[in-house]
């Protein structure tokens, strides 16, 4: 149940010719407090709810429990959310033995592309794909529960 992932900015859209799976993804949260987030996501028509505890202090673990629920109660539970939806598409892509989930932002964090990498173990060697930008593992400002709150548009880039 301990999660071990990487973030990184997207250079340019070439991943998505080496994508072998997109789902659209609309996501609420019912608690955004850094101890324990509680957020709901409606992945094409699968339900899911995921609890969350803090991140380590650079960011790379944390502890994840997530529970697969129906379409129907997903779409209840997103009503009853925070304020500040996201909305994205994401692209699998395989590089040798790692599956990187790539997130396309839409509605206000359009223009936002990040990258992550779940790993096995915090030193575990992977091989960085050409697209792949400056790390902001650990950057709170790029999680989504953050995105929510102060959207990629407001941002003084």
């Amino acid at each position: 149940m301990i999660e071990i992932e990487r973030k990184f900015l997207v250079k340019t859209e070439a991943f998505k010719n080496e994508a072998f799976k997109v789902v659209h993804i609309i996501q609420g949260f019912l608690n955004r407090d850094p101890e324990r987030t509680v957020r709901i996501r409606l992945k094409d028509n699968q339900g899911v709810l995921t609890v969350k505890g803090l991140s380590s202090a650079d960011g790379l673990t944390r502890f994840e429990w997530e529970k697969q629920i129906s379409e129907s109660d997903a779409k209840a539970l997103l009503e009853f959310c925070e304020k500040g939806v996201i909305d994205k598409l994401r692209y699998e892509i395989k590089v040798e033995n790692h599956i990187f989930e790539v997130d396309e932002f839409f509605g206000d964090n359009k223009g936002l592309i990040i990258a992550e990498l779940e790993l096995s173990h915090e030193d575990e060697v992977f091989s960085r794909p050409h697209w792949l930008g400056k790390e902001v593992t650990g950057d709170t400002k790029y999680y989504n529960s953050q995105l929510s709150k102060v959207p990629f548009n407001t941002w003084d880039n």
